[in-house]
């Protein structure tokens, strides 16, 4: 018997274009792009989000981790040390087409 599974894994992301997105593609075979900015910028200095409000920390950082999105602050990959949006939250953004489909036809 195959454990339930809640929602889909992120398998890889990409920055986007505009400062705070990127495109996360999904174990389904689904690309999903996310734009953070509203989140990032509107939390308060107390939010597990403050950090990323640094756009070299949210782009640096940013990596796949036990699923889904999340910013590796100290470097070690460690899951309980690191910020993560629920995969379920991403799942509901824009479904778009893969990006890199663009360039690797160029």
């Amino acid at each position: 018997m195959q454990p339930l599974k809640l929602c889909d894994e992120i398998l890889q992301v990409v920055l986007g274009e505009k400062p705070y997105s990127f495109y996360a593609y999904f174990d389904d075979g689904t690309v999903h792009y996310y734009d953070a900015e509203n989140l990032i910028k509107s939390a308060g200095s107390d939010s597990v989000f403050a950090a990323l409000k640094d756009i070299e920390i949210f782009r640096n950082k940013i990596t796949v981790l036990c699923g889904t999105v999340a910013w590796d602050l100290r470097g070690d990959r460690n899951p309980a040390e690191c910020i993560d949006i629920a995969p379920d939250v991403i799942h509901e953004g824009m479904l778009v087409r893969d990006p890199l489909e663009k360039i690797a036809h160029v």
